[in-house]
């Protein structure tokens, strides 16, 4: 591999930009497919369809977390492998990743098309948006091989260093998703189906034009059936990563599915507003994802090279970082609330006052908070530690976002807005708990997986 992708050397804030630049542009493209299905369906079905495709994405996101989880183990091991030098290393996790995201994806595909309808009655999804929904969900769900072999290829590329690859195949996908939205839900009205069947299409565009861009490069691994073997020894490595990771992605967005149905007791235009700002807060997020996904890559590295120096570094140039490109997002959103949420839909003035209010609470001063939590949750995983990120998770998640908002919005009769406020406050425990971690001693007698092998 080049050297420019070798992150154990160099000045580091740098290399922490550089390695985040694309995977930023990476993830803002990928989330236009959300972005565009509620844009397109918004306008076109109204806030039915607006609830609909928001309760069908919190369960696809929860899909997501499982496959994210699972490949940052990937990520971290070869990122390992590739700070101590081992070729061998890095292609046999290469190897295993591939099959075991394979299998996972059919598993997870059969898990959704049994019980995504069952759980959106139990979510008690409006009326007038539960068949929508459902039909949207169960196309989503044959797609899923595709989405788990794009972000398995993506979690090897940036393990190697190598940020800007996922650029150039979510780019082509983002193009084909919009192209497909307009073209289904607008011209040819099918509705919410339309916008599902075009996110499946371009997710996988996505992944054929991944595995044919790597096969025309000098690629660590070079996708011979021969070498989908499951290495044993890897495999321990990347469950023992991957699962707290995935368990981590997964509280977190089961708790925000839970939230999704505590706020369909409010009606089909609170189910949308929230939506749509839960969407506009993840858009404003993804600078500090892609500076907390270049600290994993970054410190994986380092850690696999035993600088932990470097690591420590890394961690809080990361934390600087964040907090900057965070409080810009946020000074934007805030300005533009307004016009941003009339995007979605300008027909309805509930939705608008409800949207701008969860960006007003959700989106504002709580967001610092989170870039200090997510940043500090990274280095822990980068280093081999992601039963720390899990744990942050369930004191996000468990300890504080669910039960807040449940008291804040039923027993304390706040209503909706009392379920944003308890989100909002979801981030301050965790943060510490991270900060305190980093500041241990015990991490840094860790050995790595590569120093292990």
């Amino acid at each position: 591999m080049k050297e420019k992708q070798n992150l154990t050397k160099g000045n580091i804030t740098k290399n922490l930009v550089l390695f985040a630049l694309p995977l930023l542009s990476a993830n803002l493209l990928q989330s236009f497919y959300s972005i565009a299905d509620m844009l397109v369906v918004g306008r076109t079905v109204g806030k039915a369809g607006l609830a609909a495709v928001s309760n069908a994405s919190m369960l696809c996101f929860i899909i997501n977390s499982f496959c994210l989880g699972i490949t940052m183990g990937g990520t971290v091991l070869i990122a390992q492998f590739k700070g101590a030098g081992d070729i061998k290393g890095q292609a046999e996790t290469t190897g295993t990743l591939f099959s075991v995201t394979f299998i996972a994806s059919l598993f997870i595909t059969i898990l959704g098309l049994l019980f995504c309808r069952p759980l959106f009655i139990l979510l008690k999804i409006p009326a007038d948006a539960m068949q929508d929904a459902c039909a949207y969900m169960e196309i989503i769900c044959w797609g899923t091989v595709f989405v788990f072999g794009y972000h398995s290829v993506c979690s090897v590329m940036k393990g190697l260093g190598d940020s800007k690859s996922p650029l150039y195949f979510v780019a082509v996908a983002a193009a084909v998703n919009i192209i497909l939205d307009l073209l289904l839900v607008s011209y040819l009205g099918i509705g919410t189906r339309g916008a599902a069947y075009a996110t499946v299409f371009s997710q996988g565009i996505s992944l054929v034009t991944a595995v044919i861009h790597l096969k025309r490069r000098n690629f660590v691994f070079d996708f011979k059936i021969r070498n989908f073997a499951v290495k044993a020894d890897k495999l321990a490595v990347i469950m023992k990563i991957g699962l707290p990771a995935a368990g981590q992605m997964i509280i977190v967005n089961i708790s925000y599915l839970l939230i999704t149905g505590m706020l369909n007791n409010f009606g089909t235009a609170a189910a949308a507003a929230s939506g749509v700002g839960l969407k506009i807060n993840t858009f404003a997020g993804m600078p500090c994802w892609a500076v907390g996904q270049a600290v994993t890559a970054m410190a994986g590295q380092n850690i696999g090279a035993n600088d932990i120096r470097r690591v420590k570094k890394t961690t809080l140039t990361g934390l600087r970082l964040n907090v900057m490109v965070t409080l810009f997002s946020v000074l934007i959103v805030q300005i533009f609330a307004e016009p941003i949420i009339m995007l979605f839909d300008p027909s309805s003035p509930e939705v608008l006052k409800s949207g701008i209010l969860y960006l007003r609470i959700c989106c504002g001063a709580n967001s610092l908070v989170y870039a200090v939590m997510y940043t500090f949750d990274s280095f822990a995983i980068g280093i081999g530690s992601s039963h720390i990120a899990m744990v942050n998770a369930v004191l996000d998640a468990v300890i504080v976002r669910l039960p807040l908002s449940w008291l804040f919005a039923f027993p304390l009769k706040l209503g909706f807005p009392g379920i944003y406020l308890g989100q909002a406050l979801s981030s301050l425990l965790p943060a510490i708990a991270g900060f305190c971690y980093f500041k241990s001693k015990k991490w840094e007698q860790k050995e790595s997986a590569a120093q292990q092998g």
